[in-house]
């Protein structure tokens, strides 16, 4: 049987809190994350480098609560320090399966996580680490898509795997409406023009200056990042015209 080849050899996966707290919603579902670890195994031994930056609205959401009247800056840094709690449980997931990572924060937190050095970082996948970036930008008013998109482009990653529930984007939410048609391909400009929530504006629009790849697919289905690194067309792929 002929060696299997990623296409892509270096990625940016993105997974958002919420993935973390499987059916109970939030905090962390232990079987859900020990699934989402063997994945990303199965994807290192491949021989592809992988990156994560990982979401903490199962713990924190910042913009939820700066609509109820907290102060935005204060809820976005509560905010950045859940996706810190969600990379160090990633962190150990890996670790249970045999996979060395790294976790490296943008707020300094040296007892816990590296701070974030991009060359260190560039280090650590070059010798097969996994890296998880926490703490968003370190800047509040930017989005883990935004952090995402940010360091995609700083380690050279080839795409973005961004992690959904859903198996690619659609015209409207799949969900509720039957008709709900799937895209198969979109650029940049689609998605900012029709509003489609794939990545947030600024994450979008960075990816397209620098005409970086997303594919959005499926979480919830065993073995899809594995099939999306190898080239199968799962999901939807945003790209340039």
């Amino acid at each position: 049987m002929a060696e299997l080849k990623p296409v892509y050899k270096k990625i940016l996966l993105k997974l958002s809190g919420e993935a973390l707290a499987g059916k109970q919603g939030y905090g962390i579902d232990p079987d859900v994350i020990a699934g989402i670890a063997q994945e990303i195994r199965d994807v290192v031994d491949l021989g592809a480098q992988v990156a994560l930056v990982i979401g903490g609205g199962n713990i924190f959401r910042g913009v939820a609560a700066a609509s109820r009247g907290m102060d935005r800056a204060s809820a976005d840094y509560m905010g950045m320090l859940a996706t810190v709690m969600n990379s160090l449980a990633m962190q150990d997931a890996l670790e249970k399966v045999g996979v060395t990572t790294r976790v490296q924060s943008a707020i300094e937190m040296q007892e816990v996580a590296e701070p974030y050095i991009r060359r260190r970082a560039v280090r650590h996948l070059e010798k097969g680490r996994v890296v998880i970036f926490g703490a968003g930008t370190g800047n509040p008013y930017f989005t883990t898509d935004t952090a995402a998109s940010l360091r995609a482009m700083e380690i050279g990653a080839e795409v973005i795997l961004k992690a959904t529930k859903v198996d690619g984007v659609y015209n409207a939410d799949p969900a509720k409406d039957k008709d709900a048609v799937k895209f198969l391909s979109l650029t940049y400009l689609d998605v900012l023009k029709m509003g489609l929530q794939v990545m947030d504006a600024t994450a979008t629009s960075l990816c397209m200056d620098n005409n970086l790849p997303i594919v959005v697919f499926d979480l919830t289905r065993q073995g899809n990042i594995k099939r999306v690194v190898l080239g199968e067309p799962i999901g939807t792929i945003v790209k340039g015209d």
